[in-house]
């Protein structure tokens, strides 16, 4: 109603100052006065007309109004009503189960301390049994110990004693048929692998000697070569440290050296100052540092040549080199390099074979024995050496770890490195591949079998193949055949600890049982 008053009384005003401008319009002629009152009599029933339209207009746009938000809040009443009756229907289910909840606990209840009573009467009556079986069990105990003559504690104590006993010799046992059935498996792989890498690898030796000798153009020569007084042939053996033996041998000279550096020093010497024809304590001095010079570079050809053949890559120049004096080191009678060459091809087939990795394997038996190269030069063993070479000039640890175990100095790290350590003795025990001198060699046989006989039990031993197997056989009355195998392992550690061999010694125990008796 506000809104309606408002609109008229701006009506009213509105018409109010027409009249007020159409009269002060008209005032300057009374003529137009009539016409004026006319026109503001007809503007003032429009003006009430518009203004009585424009108030029911706003009565009905309020009405409608009230009605909406009539109807909207009864529509929010009857939501609010029909959530509020969910609500109670709800309630009233949860209360409904929480009732049939508290009867459902009311009887457990019942049931549970029924049980309880029960379990009470129960634990009465089992304590009264085991107090009765306790009692027995005294009396019995007394009863057995008071027959047996032994405490219960000692009784127990024999009676874990013989199972220990029986539990050992049934390990024993088991180990045996476990190894028994593994070596029945593999053998006929690891024959078959072997086979194959020796056949494919074989290669000509040459056992190497302590001496060389150098071809002369003439028996005029050797007088040139001693010099006046023998000057010449006293500063060749300052210079090269070598023996040089002129004797009737025509149109040669010996050089004797357990060194090879040092004869084929003293030979590539001794054959340029023929060429030459220059032989005087000087030139000889120039020539042989000439020489050592270009052995380095021999060296180095020679490694990068074997390098190149066997495709290992990424080698330091310096194991490259020490690779190449390897030519002119020999084991045995037996050339390293040759022999290093032979073990990483054997390694590298083994490890295709068996789906190692191929590449560590031939790394490693190409290197294993590197530090033959400096051994006479630097103090410890062939294997700390390999391994401080290998490790300062930055090979891989598995290469190093490889290397270090090919002796057995350390455990195995992998596969790779047993077959290193497998190639190392196949290539060192083929036929002709090394030799010893016949008093190392009676040493050695001499000192197994001495080794063997320091075991009680012991009869005789034999040490056969040249040294690689000893064969012992023992008193059956004195060794079982459990002890048999202890011994065996025993021997062979002791072996390995105490004696130098080259490749393996098998270790054989033999136990038979005679049964002798005389018909008179």
């Amino acid at each position: 109603m506000n809104l309606t008053s408002l609109i008229i009384a701006g009506f009213l005003v509105l018409l109010a100052g027409s009249i007020i401008f159409i009269l002060l319009k008209k005032t300057s002629g009374t003529r137009g006065i009539f016409k004026s009152n006319q026109e503001a009599k007809n503007i003032l029933e429009g003006a009430k007309e518009e203004a009585e339209k424009i108030r029911r207009e706003a009565s009905i746009e309020a009405k409608e109004k009230q009605l909406s938000l009539k109807s909207e809040f009864e529509s929010q009443t009857r939501d609010r009503r029909r959530k509020i009756n969910d609500m109670e229907r709800r309630l009233m289910r949860q209360e409904e189960n929480l009732e049939r909840k508290f009867q459902s606990l009311d009887r457990k209840e019942k049931e549970f301390s029924t049980k309880e009573q029960g379990l009470s009467a129960r634990e009465r009556e089992v304590d009264e049994k085991g107090n009765k079986y306790e009692e027995m069990t005294k009396q019995i105990t007394e009863e057995l110990e008071r027959i047996s003559g032994m405490t219960q504690e000692a009784a127990k104590n024999m009676l874990v004693k013989n199972i220990e006993e029986e539990a050992k010799l049934e390990a024993v046992q088991v180990i045996r048929d476990i190894e028994k059935e593994t070596k029945e498996k593999s053998q006929v792989l690891a024959s078959e692998i072997i086979s194959q890498a020796i056949q494919r690898s074989s290669a000509e030796h040459v056992v190497a000697t302590t001496v060389s000798v150098v071809d002369l153009p003439s028996e005029d020569m050797k007088g040139r070569i001693i010099g006046r007084e023998g000057r010449n042939i006293r500063a060749l053996e300052l210079a090269t440290s070598v023996d040089i033996i002129v004797d009737d041998t025509p149109e040669a000279v010996i050089l004797s050296s357990f060194d090879p550096i040092r004869r084929e020093l003293a030979r590539l010497t001794i054959e340029k100052l023929v060429n030459d024809g220059r032989i005087h304590p000087a030139r000889i001095e120039e020539v042989v540092e000439t020489v050592k010079t270009e052995l380095e570079e021999k060296f180095k050809q020679e490694g990068e040549s074997v390098v190149l053949e066997l495709r290992v890559q990424n080698v330091h120049p310096e194991l490259v080199k020490l690779l190449g004096r390897l030519k002119y080191r020999t084991s045995y009678g037996q050339n390293v390099l040759q022999h290093s060459k032979e073990v990483a091809y054997l390694a590298n087939f083994m490890a295709k074979e068996l789906g190692l990795d191929a590449n560590l394997a031939l790394r490693a038996g190409l290197l294993h024995d590197i530090g033959k190269a400096v051994d006479r030069d630097i103090e410890g063993t062939h294997t700390e050496l390999s391994v401080e070479l290998t490790k300062k000039y930055g090979e891989s640890e598995a290469v190093i770890q490889a290397i270090a175990s090919h002796h057995r100095d350390v455990d195995f790290p992998s596969v790779e490195a047993v077959l290193v350590q497998s190639a190392d003795t196949l290539s060192a025990a083929r036929p002709g591949a090394r030799r010893e001198l016949l008093e190392a060699y009676v040493k050695r046989l001499e000192k197994l079998e001495e080794v063997a006989n320091s075991y009680e039990g012991v009869a005789k031993s034999f040490a056969l193949q040249a040294g690689r197997e000893i064969r012992i056989i023992v008193e059956s009355q004195k060794v079982s055949d459990e002890k048999a195998a202890v011994i065996a392992k025993e021997i062979a550690q002791k072996i390995k600890d105490e004696l130098d061999y080259p490749g393996q010694i098998k270790v054989t125990v033999i136990r038979e049982m005679r049964a002798v008796e005389y018909a008179r």
